[in-house]
């Protein structure tokens, strides 16, 4: 059984917080074994890549058809280990990927992004003072202008799908789906200290991207090296 690669995905400046990943590549099992995986090893995400580019992704308790996060991250590992990685297949469908600027990139529709709902309070202090998730079912996100002419938001998810994750650290579906509600691209300050970029771009796709930092030493280095 493949071992877990770990990144921490959606760092803030200086590659402090994120939200912990694992990888795992071309792992035979099916949907209920990588399920059962996914939940035993706890991260708000685990993604599987068979085939260098085909994204089968799991939060502890459902599998999911899109998701920022993991495709950041995998996109960033991908590249890191075979030079590049230009595009990743989740169900939802082709998701191109680039690194700029430090960032590794991807870009999704927000047709793909459902099931999460948006709520907007009145500062970020309220969006910081929330003790846990609001009283409800669904995934909720909470977020408050930080500085409007800027696009600069704080915010917060709450997944609330009874599984042990109360609190994601940062979402990129989530922020892509705000983007696309208040059309304009923004930066997001989310959970401990992680930061999310969004921009518009062409024919009606979002870009996601962040600084992606890993965690466990990639076996393959050292063979790259010796």
């Amino acid at each position: 059984m493949p071992e877990p690669l770990l990144v921490d995905v959606f760092c803030g400046p200086g590659h402090t917080a994120g939200n912990r990943l694992a990888v795992i590549l071309d792992d035979p099992s099916g949907p209920v074994q990588r399920q059962r995986r996914a939940a035993e090893l706890g991260y708000s995400e685990t993604v599987f890549v068979d085939d260098g580019s085909a994204a089968d992704i799991y939060t502890p308790s459902v599998r999911l058809p899109f998701a920022g996060h993991p495709l950041v991250g995998a996109s960033w590992l991908l590249r890191h280990r075979l030079g590049s990685c230009e595009v990743l297949h989740p169900a939802a469908g082709a998701v191109p990927a680039w690194a700029e600027g430090g960032f590794g990139w991807v870009s999704g529709r927000p047709e793909w992004v459902t099931g999460r709902t948006t709520r907007q309070l009145a500062s970020p202090a309220e969006v910081e003072a929330l003790p846990g998730p609001p009283d409800g079912t669904g995934f909720l996100y909470v977020w408050a202008w930080t500085d409007e002419p800027a696009g600069s938001v704080r915010a917060r998810a709450f997944p609330r799908r009874g599984d042990a994750i109360v609190e994601d650290e940062a979402t990129g579906a989530a922020a892509l789906r705000l983007t696309a509600e208040l059309g304009r691209s923004l930066t997001v300050r989310q959970g401990a200290g992680s930061e999310i970029r969004t921009r518009l771009l062409p024919e009606g796709r979002i870009g996601v991207g962040g600084r992606v930092r890993q965690v466990r030493p990639d076996p393959q280095d050292a063979r790259r090296t010796s």
